[in-house]
Formats: structure tokens, sequence, C-alpha cells
């Protein structure tokens, strides 16, 4: 069998590092260059076993043109966010046998225009198909929130347009080793300080679909053995619920909390997760799983990731942090003074 070349633009990234190891572990003869600004360990480990590591900007198109314009049987493009990008990219697809273009559920709309960023959250019918109307395509902000999933949609459409076999997938709430944003750790943390009771929202019931990097990373591997233009949802197997989660998670670091599931009276605030929703967020995978796909379980991928951030955890120097601490994200979701205050005042009304 011969040898095919990959291009994993974002190569250490939690999606990109997920797909060139699958790569690279693939019976399949893959040649793959990974490509990243910094390198890093993710980078030597990945070279260790076979990759080549390119450091460069994906948006530096002279670093495009030398490494497509040879040819390459699959590119994958994890960085991309916006349409500018996308027509960075669009000259080069024609010297690409199937190029992959990581995009989100957060460009699906509900029939009021709301979308998974919106502040009022998007109510649907059921299980939501890549038939779903899309936010309007526009050239806001990606780092917004309404910008976000209108510049994804808009890369979306200038690489689909080209008539070049492009597949669009759009994941959901993606967990995996070296994510940027481990929404897992909000247990984790919670695990390693020691925190003996674990505050939930809506009695924990809010559903946010999960999806696997290794599972985005095994569909890629599928595409790329089927070239074609298409758009395919991304997700785990079944959507766990908040309140499962958390039970996962504990259940691998061996840790029990003892689960406070908090009323619709519950403080601002106070007991929200990273996956909760006040309406469920599915995606149909049907698609994807119709072209042989098998998602994976959250609670057997999750696994390697949260190996990971036990490690970081540990890893950090007296004084420092995990280095997605810095994350906007990540604010007062560790400030347990509202938490033990609203325990307190839980406990004083049932006594």
């Amino acid at each position: 069998m011969s040898t095919r070349r990959a291009v994993v633009l974002g190569g250490t990234g939690g999606i990109g590092s997920a797909v060139a190891q699958y790569l690279l572990d693939s019976p399949d003869d893959w040649q793959v260059e990974v490509v990243s600004r910094r390198g890093g360990p993710v980078a030597d480990a990945l070279v260790a076993d076979g990759a080549t590591s390119t450091l460069g900007d994906r948006r530096d198109t002279a670093l495009l043109r030398a490494l497509l314009r040879p040819g390459a049987d699959l590119v994958v493009d994890t960085v991309g966010r916006t349409r500018d990008d996308a027509l960075q990219l669009r000259p080069f697809l024609d010297d690409a046998g199937s190029t992959v273009f990581i995009s989100s559920k957060a460009v699906y709309v509900d029939d009021q225009g709301r979308h998974g960023n919106s502040v009022e959250r998007p109510v649907f019918a059921g299980p939501v198909s890549e038939l779903q109307p899309t936010v309007v395509p526009n050239d806001a902000d990606p780092t917004s929130r309404d910008g976000y999933g209108a510049a994804k949609v808009a890369a979306e459409q200038v690489l689909l347009d080209h008539g070049a076999p492009v597949t669009v997938l759009r994941p959901s709430k993606v967990h995996g080793p070296h994510i940027g944003r481990p929404r897992e750790w909000f247990v984790v943390r919670r695990a390693l300080d020691g925190r003996e009771r674990i505050l939930l929202a809506d009695h924990g019931r809010g559903v946010d679909h999960t999806t696997a990097a290794n599972g985005i990373a095994s569909l890629v591997g599928l595409v790329a053995e089927q070239p074609d233009r298409r758009i395919l949802n991304v997700a785990d197997d079944t959507a766990p619920s908040v309140l499962e989660i958390v039970r996962t998670v504990a259940g691998h670091l061996d840790h029990a909390f003892d689960e406070v599931l908090l009323d619709e009276d519950a403080p601002a605030f106070v007991g929200v997760t990273p996956w909760s929703s006040a309406t469920p967020f599915v995606l149909d995978t049907s698609a994807a799983r119709a072209l042989g796909w098998q998602p994976p379980a959250f609670g057997s991928a999750v696994v390697p990731e949260l190996d990971w951030l036990v490690d970081t955890a540990h890893r950090v120097p007296a004084g420092g942090d995990v280095p997605w601490a810095d994350d906007p994200f990540w604010e007062r979701m560790f400030d347990y003074g509202p938490e033990d205050a609203a325990l307190a005042l839980l406990m004083l009304g049932r006594g």
C-alpha cells in the first residue's frame, strides 16, 4: 500500500492531536504532518510516533502554499474560524484529495433564531440534524457570543461552494487530552480540592451533547476514505446529563460527592456547570453513522482526558496553576464561597 500524506493544521490542539494520533496508529500508511505555532511536548510526542512537525501560523499564506501545493491526500483544518481563513485555504483545495473543516454546533438556530451561545437557550423539537437552519453568516468577531457561529457558517460556505471534496464537521462540547477548554476540569478540580459536596442546578438534568476528540478523529479517518462535499454532525453515542457526567468523572477519580440537587429557586449561578442547559441540545449523528462511523461512549472516551487533567494538575509547580486557568470561561466556577453559603442556607431550611 502506498504512503498517503495528511496535513493537520492546529495539530497539537485537542482535536488536531487526536486526528494525528489516529492516523499514525492506523493500519494504513499515513505520513502525518502537524502544523502548530509553538510545537512543544504534544508535537514532540507525535514526532516520536512518526509524525513530522512544522512550526508556523495557519494564517500564513506562504506556509500554506509550501505545505499544500505539493499535494496532500488529506487536509484537516482545526484552526480556521472565519470567511477570511476559508478564503486563504480555498486556493489549495484542489491540491487535496479530501479536506476536513472543523466547525461547531453553535451554528444551529431554533425557530426563534436562538443559538447555543445565545443568552436565552435555543429550544429544539428533538435531536438537531444537519438540515436545521443556521445563523446568518457574517464577518463578526468570532470570539463574541453572536459572532462565533456566524463566522463559522461563513467559512463553511466558502469551502463548500468551491466544489472540491470538503467535509464540514460540527461537534459539541469537545473533550479529550490537550483540549484548550477542558470542561471536565469543573469536576476534576473539585475532587482534587477535596470538596465533599457538589451543587448542581436544575437537579443536574441539563443535557448539552458531548463530543470526544477521538470520535472526531475516527470520523476524519472514515471521510478520508470517502471524499465528498457534505456536512456531518459528530458527537458521542448518547448525550449524558450533567448528573451523569459528574458521576462518570467522579467515579473514574474514585471520589464520592454528596450530590446536592438544586431547585429553580437556587441562588443565581450556584450549581451552574459547563453543561448546564435549560433545554436539551442533542445532535443527530445518523448521517455520519450511515457512512459506517461508530460514535464512542462518553464514559470510556473521556478517560484519557481525565488522566491528562490529573497528571497536568500534579505537575503544576508551587504557586502556579494549570495552563487553562486564565480563560475567563472559568470565572466564578471555583469560587466556593457562594456554594458554601447556599448550602448553609439549604441545611438551615431543612433543619
